[in-house]
């Protein structure tokens, strides 16, 4: 059988006693301010349920953050034209470059 009488024990000493302890469970829990905002509110955006969507053959993730008054633009035209957020961003960039191009020519 091991021998458990070398092991230490109480190695911290005697806990403090309950008045000296901090009163921070006791405390009530408050939430930093938000930071104003002088834009409106954003009207909710119904969400399209992903799994409905249909496959787009696309297989590299692109991330990046955008402000949320973008996000909200970019899905509602991406939702009232049917379009995945991915055929969206496409189209965006050709457009981008045609207008690019027109403006390089002149």
């Amino acid at each position: 059988m091991a021998d458990l009488s070398r092991l230490k024990r109480n190695s911290l000493g005697k806990p403090p006693p309950a008045t000296e302890a901090s009163t921070n469970l006791t405390a009530p829990e408050v939430a930093p301010p938000a930071p104003e905002t002088p834009t409106a509110p954003l009207e909710p955006l119904e969400i399209r349920d992903g799994r409905s969507a249909r496959r787009s053959g696309r297989t590299l993730q692109f991330a990046t953050r955008v402000s949320p008054e973008f996000d909200t633009r970019f899905r509602a035209i991406a939702q009232r034209d049917g379009l995945l957020l991915a055929e969206l961003l496409e189209r965006s960039l050709d457009a981008y470059e045609a207008k690019r191009k027109t403006k390089s020519i002149r």
